[in-house]
């Protein structure tokens, strides 16, 4: 009678949870009013305020240039470029150097001469020196697209928002069938999920293309140097004191990125950010949210890395109980309910997949479906070990930065796996600073060249 109770509860529990996941992570869709909120508005040419755009960039020397390039060429005319390099890397310095000499007014090159190396270090050793009025975080490989500053520039002045979350988008999903889920997430996640956070008032916010006001910023103490989530501890953080977050995707104007390169590098990606996550739980910073509603959301999304692996291994312990234990029918038919709602997900991610490939342009073959579906099971055993790894890192005390290489697999379409590159262009287009965000005009926002941080960790 105890394992027939205990059974239920569980089975009831982890129908609950997918079932909640599934609505929110259908969000946009839910009416065409809703989905028409999610977009930039257009820009109606007001007056312009001024960025900073940190590059924080270790050991990437293989796409650095052609991210600069890119954000040279941003229809913006008040913006500068910061790169962040460390100071034992001489081969993305040579390049960050580089780019600085091309565009001697428009980028800088800060270099961190911090023993121990992490992302939020890197981004706080530039943040003294930014002039700009909003702060921008992009990541080294990413895919910048021209009118993006335009857009999050009106975004702050019609909403009078203090951060602007654009969105991101991994591109390559015919690498391997985890890429194809990897981009599935992303896309799940900027296009919906993300929205329904900032409309609740809780929002863990991504790692790049998104933008703070530089006084807000500062005042928040920029970002903590210990935590493997910084992003996720930036948005908690100005949540709970009620600044105003604004989001907007728009298939045209996202930043487009790879996915990694290898399952090692996934697993260590997802290990990075899972424990990230514990570690924003264990800060509690979150607790400090003005309504409970809010808290119960923040609670949950905090562990959500962990309910979502282990609701991927009890699944199938489920249905075998159903099937080979003697346990009344009315408990089969509970354990079955968790099964439900993954195939009704399965069936959301099918059609995602599909709108996912003609916003971007690309073409989804069948095998791609079919990779999606198969691969289900074998990403949740992936997401689990990450889920279990994160934790044991944790409760040894280990929090160094794994860092993700990137080669630019998403800057050249696919031989026969993809279609174009969408509105946003190739890599083929990043020659040149071209157009008005070229080195000529900087606006209010003069620079040097090199500045060097004596800090040390």
């Amino acid at each position: 009678m105890f394992t027939s109770v205990f059974v239920a509860a569980i089975s009831l529990a982890l129908f609950w949870m997918a079932a909640f996941t599934l609505w929110w992570q259908m969000h946009a869709w839910r009416t065409p009013e809703t989905l028409a909120a999610t977009r930039f508005d257009p820009p109606d040419g007001g007056r312009e305020g001024s960025f900073s755009l940190l590059l924080p960039a270790r050991h990437e020397q293989a796409v650095l240039e052609h991210t600069v390039e890119r954000l040279l060429q941003s229809s913006h005319t008040k913006f500068e470029i910061i790169v962040i390099v460390g100071h034992d890397d001489p081969e993305t310095a040579e390049v960050a150097e580089r780019a600085a000499a091309r565009a001697p007014d428009r980028v800088r090159v800060v270099i961190d001469t911090h023993e121990t190396k992490n992302k939020p270090k890197a981004l706080n050793t530039a943040l003294p020196h930014c002039a700009g009025d909003v702060v921008g975080v992009f990541d080294a490989e990413d895919q910048v697209h021209p009118e993006l500053l335009t857009h999050v520039d009106h975004a702050f002045r019609s909403t009078g928002a203090d951060v602007v979350q654009g969105g991101v988008q991994l591109i390559n999903f015919h690498s391997s069938w985890y890429s194809l889920r990897n981009c599935l997430e992303y896309f799940f996640w900027f296009r919906s999920r993300l929205h329904l956070h900032a409309q609740k008032g809780f929002i863990p916010l991504g790692g790049n293309t998104v933008f703070v006001r530089t006084e807000v910023l500062r005042a928040a103490g920029g970002w903590d140097p210990d935590c493997l989530a910084e992003d996720c501890d930036l948005g908690v953080r100005l949540s709970s004191v009620g600044k105003k977050v604004v989001v907007a995707y728009d298939s045209d104007m996202v930043t487009r990125e790879e996915t990694p390169g290898s399952l090692m590098s996934l697993l260590k990606q997802r290990t990075r950010w899972n424990q990230g996550f514990l570690q924003v739980y264990r800060k509690k910073d979150w607790k400090q949210l003005p309504t409970s509603g809010q808290r119960m959301l923040a609670r949950y999304t905090l562990m959500t890395p962990f309910l979502q692996a282990f609701t991927g291994l009890i699944i199938p312990l489920n249905a075998a109980v159903a099937l080979f234990l003697d346990v009344p029918v009315a408990i089969a038919f509970i354990t079955f309910l968790p099964l439900v709602t993954a195939m009704v997900t399965f069936v959301f991610e099918v059609v995602g997949l599909h709108d996912f490939g003609k916003q971007y342009g690309l073409r989804v073959r069948l095998t791609h479906y079919l990779k999606l579906i198969v691969g289900g099971p074998f990403y949740q055993v992936l997401l689990a070990g990450a889920a279990i790894r994160a934790v044991w890192r944790e409760q040894r005390g280990r929090s160094d930065w794994e860092l993700t290489s990137h080669v630019g697999a998403h800057l050249a379409p696919a031989a026969g796996g993809s279609e174009g590159a969408g509105s946003s262009g190739g890599a083929g287009s990043s020659g040149g600073s071209g157009g008005a965000g070229g080195a000529g005009e900087t606006g209010d926002i003069r620079g040097i060249r090199d500045i060097r941080e004596d800090v040390h960790a």
